[in-house]
């Protein structure tokens, strides 16, 4: 498909031709098309326990709230959705959840076309948004957030969900950018599920854009974070942003992460 280009003038992921064949473009942001046919959301799900939501918040009377950060074209988030409240994918949106809470779920992304490939194909319209939002842009994030919370009563989210969007806040943002981003997520939400890109994935892009002639990443080579970064980010949460690290469900085939945090402040921001 064409690139698209949004309000933000930031382009979509071309499909690009290695000299293996056809393989995903240089994704400046991680915007790759059809990124679930290269990860499917099953071997992320099913890391998962069921019945999860209903042992992280046994005593919710009131509608969840989840926040998607780097949703991409949305498959991820909804077998999120339906896994956490024990849908089977022929269930309805109009069949009650079957662990017996509500879950809203904000998805959003920086790539405008896939967040409009994300809304023609959700199955649950009415309890998870798309949205296209470049979560590091303060100007456009605060109201944005800010009014979808309000719709709800809240200042913030039960649950947040960053799946294999670290490494390209981190390429885009340096490790300034990294160390903001987490802190930002860990005040939005009460419990943060995190699934990190190990450095070998940093690499792996970094050669993808000189394989394609494209300038490197801006921070690459300047990142003082880096190796273990899976145990830098739990560093990070833990020691800088009043987090603990509740359960690690393990990695997935393709060696990622799935590591659960909750926030150990007085009164987050979720918490009311």
């Amino acid at each position: 498909s064409r690139p698209a280009r949004g309000s933000s003038g930031k382009m979509a992921a071309p499909m690009g031709r290695g000299r293996r064949g056809p393989e995903p473009g240089a994704a400046p942001y991680g915007n790759f098309p059809n990124y679930s046919r290269f990860h499917p959301p099953e071997g992320r799900v099913s890391l998962l326990p069921q019945g999860l939501l209903g042992s992280l918040f046994p005593a919710a009377t009131r509608p969840l709230l989840g926040l998607d950060v780097g949703c991409n074209s949305g498959e991820l988030s909804v077998a999120l959705y339906q896994h956490l409240l024990g849908l089977q994918e022929s269930d309805s949106s109009l069949e009650p959840p079957g662990t017996g809470k509500e879950l809203k779920l904000l998805c959003c992304d920086i790539d405008p076309e896939l967040i409009r490939r994300a809304q023609q194909s959700s199955p649950f319209p009415a309890s998870i948004s798309f949205a296209s939002l470049d979560i590091m842009d303060s100007g456009a994030r605060e109201p944005f957030l800010s009014s979808y919370l309000e719709r709800f009563g809240r200042s913030s989210f039960d649950i947040g969900f960053c799946m294999s969007v670290t490494m390209w806040i981190h390429l885009n943002h340096g490790d300034r950018g990294l160390l903001e981003f987490l802190a930002l997520l860990a005040s939005l939400c009460t419990f943060l599920l995190v699934e990190p890109q190990p450095w070998k994935c940093y690499r792996a892009a970094a050669r993808r854009l000189r394989r394609l002639g494209r300038d490197d990443f801006e921070h690459f080579r300047s990142l003082r974070i880096n190796g273990d970064m899976a145990g830098s980010i739990t560093r990070i949460l833990t020691q800088e942003c009043a987090m603990e690290l509740v359960c690690s469900f393990g990695s997935t085939s393709w060696d990622r992460s799935l590591l659960l945090f909750k926030s150990t402040s007085a009164s987050p921001r979720g918490s009311d």
